[in-house]
């Protein structure tokens, strides 16, 4: 069977829910101090999956009011896909050990790729994703996207995949948080290339880029700003994950 998810994004700053512009922590819109309250608002929508971000992590700053925000989100049941700063094996253990679903790793798979080993020998695939962050489809970016690395998304989708990765998150750093449309094409050329399931992420500007991400075949879309800002109804996003039988 064909893997579709429609994952909302909780993006957590400080312990509340924000969202940046192409990642920029000067271009910060916050939506809600209570991310247990906006976790329950997707969940009676009908999510299954949250997608959820220590933007604090990512930025190599300390997390600790992301932290306790995580552990409420757990208890409500819903599946969560977490990442932001997980740089080391005992993160890394530590927040699968929270409860969360699947850890996201992006720095470390370009800067530590043994990281990835590990987790995959201790884990399994199901439970670790590489995220790839690009501006325009070509420099990996690390650091909450704020280093440049030499390294493209092409070469790093395939070593993740040669590592035994099944899980890609591809996000167009500059289309993120911009409502400009998804770069689907730049994430089904990773899709095809490697065979992996490749979740596509940034810019999502309405329920046509949902449709056209599910149209390409791809395992996923991640919706942050569209969904707090009116211009996707969750439930609506969620039919095209209902109908995929016939799509």
């Amino acid at each position: 069977m064909r893997e579709w998810t429609v994952y909302p994004a909780i993006d957590l700053r400080r312990g509340r829910v924000v969202r940046l512009m192409q990642g920029d922590p000067n271009q910060e819109t916050k939506y809600a101090d209570d991310p247990l309250s906006v976790a329950r608002r997707w969940q009676e929508a009908g999510a299954t999956w949250l997608h959820v971000v220590n933007l604090d992590g990512a930025f190599d700053e300390r997390g600790q009011e992301n932290q306790a925000a995580l552990e409420r989100i757990l208890t409500i049941g819903l599946r969560v896909q977490f990442g932001g700063g997980i740089r080391d094996f005992t993160t890394l253990r530590r927040t699968l050990d929270l409860g969360v679903s699947r850890v996201v790793v992006g720095t470390a798979a370009v800067e530590d790729p043994d990281l990835i080993e590990f987790g995959l020998e201790a884990f399994g695939p199901e439970r670790v994703a590489v995220a790839i962050d690009t501006r325009k489809g070509r420099r990996v970016r690390t650091h909450g996207w704020s280093l440049a690395t030499s390294m493209s998304a092409m070469k790093l989708a395939r070593r993740s995949a040669a590592q035994g990765v099944r899980w890609l998150i591809f996000t167009d750093v500059s289309r993120d948080g911009m409502g400009s449309g998804l770069n689907v094409e730049a994430t089904v050329q990773l899709a095809q290339a490697t065979g992996l399931h490749v979740i596509a992420s940034g810019g999502v500007a309405s329920l046509e880029d949902v449709r056209r991400a599910y149209q390409a075949g791809l395992s996923g879309v991640i919706i942050g700003r569209a969904l707090y800002e009116g211009q996707v109804v969750l439930e609506d996003a969620l039919r095209v994950e209902i109908a995929k039988g016939v799509g």
